[in-house]
């Protein structure tokens, strides 16, 4: 999509401004379409005044058909023009989803990454909105509202008793519209914040059916249920009974305003000011004189919901740009740089990663070890440019990382993180990363994570279904079909986080196995881990702490530093020991 242009003078229309600016044809055509349905609508009045006014009176057939047949004509182009208007904002509707749905996709992705998700948890869902408003019966509404003086200038035409009684009641239903948004608004909100909670209660606890189970935490989750469930049902029952009240009321006026102009009418027959055909045309009139306040009063709500889903759609987009589509760069190949790295998490006062240099040429294998909360996950996440508060100097091929396009860098990195992430498809899908699959890289990455053989055992081999989050897997072997993915394609730079945390020995062999040979291949290897046997395919050991790097270097020489500490700190433990025991003696 192209960057909005600039409007008049200095103003800067929004990239989402710009997208529904370019449908400015259609709702041009749909307010013609508008203009003849409206103007159409008189036909009814007119012909009433002509039946009532000449035919009875008259008492002419040929009159009477003559006249009907043009009301019926009139008819025809009026319902083909509403036909025309339904059919051409469908089809808006169709474009304008195609035209967002993608950006959108990309920029609530990206949020979701960045951490910042509270604008695009219901993305799709403000976009669905926003479009059902432009293309439904709340664009109609506002078409429809600017013919409302039309109607009443008739009925000013027709007596200025009957247009001043309209303009009455086109005060009492506007009071009593913006009466029942003002109250019927917040607790509407309140009713439906109260459900979504519960439902995300819900799903929360639905989640983790097998530790509830497991462990008899069914009926004290359940109570807590009740309780935010019966409150949500509260609400809601005052929401809604509210808003029938003030239904009811609105129906109410609606009623009298149908019975007391056809009252005024007959006042103004009486007086033989008025004819009985003019009488009836005016209360017909009058009607759909004040349609257009029901109308909007009915589309109100949602006018209001599509504006505040504008205004989340923009600031989402505004948050996350569309990348540039025509960068493009030689093929990395994995040499990485961090210079004084800090990256931080919005509630945290201290940043995680403080000041991090560290350096890794093409081809080696960097082992970092460290304590839990080390920083040690948090560094494999800036390594693959995914955590989303991150200063200083992150470089691959001494290019900052983030100036890469992701679609094009993705197949040249492999990340296994600690939570594997396997998705609803079969295990040759999940390996090939759901892109266009070419079964000799797959078969490829399976051998060299160990993996081949045991998918050879399944009954449909790597054509087997895992289910939703690789639920037909047990732990060892999610671990497993993540590693073969993160070895797919052959990457420059991998990264693996804790990948032997639900291995067995065997399985840990083929990790060790796959890890030399990505070093063969030329490939950067980062492996983080608690296990002392990966230390053994290292050529430089990283070691944390805090969010620090405690001690970096070949791997030979680390291991010799830290042996000296583990020797000076025996011998001062072994001397503070002694001196502690010689205190009694000297007291």
């Amino acid at each position: 999509m192209a960057p909005p242009p600039r409007t008049s003078g200095s103003i800067r229309r929004t990239e989402l401004a710009h997208a529904l600016f370019t449908f400015r044809r259609e709702f041009i055509v749909v307010g013609l379409f508008s203009m003849v349905v409206n103007v159409l609508m008189l036909a009814p009045t007119l012909y009433m005044l002509q039946v009532y006014d000449r035919v009875l009176v008259s008492r002419s057939e040929v009159t009477l058909v003559f006249v009907s047949l043009i009301t019926l004509f009139l008819f025809a182009v009026m319902a083909f023009a509403e036909w025309s208007r339904s059919r051409l904002l469908v089809r808006t509707g169709v474009k304008l989803d195609a035209l967002l749905s993608t950006r959108v996709f990309n920029a609530s992705f990206e949020a979701n990454l960045s951490q910042s998700g509270a604008p695009a948890q219901r993305a799709f869902h403000d976009l669905i909105e926003l479009r059902q408003f432009l293309t439904g019966n709340g664009t109609i509404a506002f078409f429809d509202l600017p013919w409302m003086p039309i109607y009443l200038a008739v009925l000013f035409f027709l007596h200025p008793f009957l247009g001043w009684v309209a303009l009455g009641f086109t005060a009492v239903q506007m009071a009593l519209a913006w009466f029942g948004h003002r109250r019927t608004v917040a607790p509407s909100e309140k009713a439906s914040k109260a459900l979504l909670e519960v439902n995300h209660f819900l799903q929360a606890k639905l989640r983790n059916t097998e530790v509830v189970e497991s462990m008899g935490m069914l009926a004290g989750l359940r109570q807590r249920w009740v309780v935010r469930h019966s409150h949500a049902m509260y609400e809601q029952g005052c929401a809604q009974a509210l808003s029938h009240r003030i239904g009811a009321i609105s129906k109410w006026v609606r009623y009298c305003q149908q019975s007391l102009a056809l009252a005024a009418g007959a006042l103004l027959v009486i007086d033989g000011q008025l004819t009985a055909g003019a009488m009836i045309a005016a209360n017909v009139l009058m009607t759909r004189a004040l349609a257009p306040i029901d109308q909007i009063g009915g589309t109100w709500r949602n006018y209001l919901g599509a504006r505040q889903a504008f205004v989340r759609l923009q600031t989402l987009l505004e948050l996350h740009p569309e990348r540039d589509q025509a960068l493009s760069r030689v093929a990395p190949k994995g040499a990485v740089e961090l210079q004084n790295v800090f990256a931080s998490a919005p509630e945290r006062i201290q940043p995680i990663l403080k000041g991090i240099n560290l350096q890794a040429s093409t081809g080696s294998v960097t082992v970092v070890l460290g304590p839990s909360g080390s920083g040690k996950s948090t560094l494999a996440r800036v390594l693959m440019g995914i955590w989303p508060d991150v200063k200083g100097e992150v470089l691959l091929d001494e290019i900052p990382l983030n100036s890469w396009d992701r679609t094009e860098l993705g197949p040249y990195l492999g990340y296994l993180p600690q939570d594997i992430e396997l998705f609803d498809g079969t295990i040759a899908e999940n390996i090939a990363r759901f892109g266009e699959m070419d079964s000799d890289k797959v078969i490829d990455a399976a051998r060299c994570a160990g993996l081949h053989e045991m998918i050879l055992r399944f009954p449909k081999g790597y054509d087997t279904p895992i289910g939703e989050a690789g639920g037909m897997l047990s732990g060892g072997q999610r671990q497993r079909v993540g590693l073969a993915r993160a070895l797919y394609g052959c990457p420059a730079l991998v990264v693996l986080d804790e990948p032997n945390a639900n291995l067995d020995d065997v399985g840990e062999q083929a990790l060790m196995r796959a890890v030399r040979e990505l070093k063969n291949r030329g490939a950067t290897v980062f492996l983080i881990t608690h296990r002392p046997h990966a230390i053994s395919v290292a050529d430089q050991l990283v070691v944390m702490h805090d969010g620090h790097i405690q001690v970096q270097g070949p791997r030979d020489a680390v291991l010799a530093h830290l042996r000296q500490q583990v020797q000076q700190q025996a011998a001062l433990a072994a001397q503070n020991h002694a001196s502690s025991g010689h205190l009694p003696q000297a007291a």
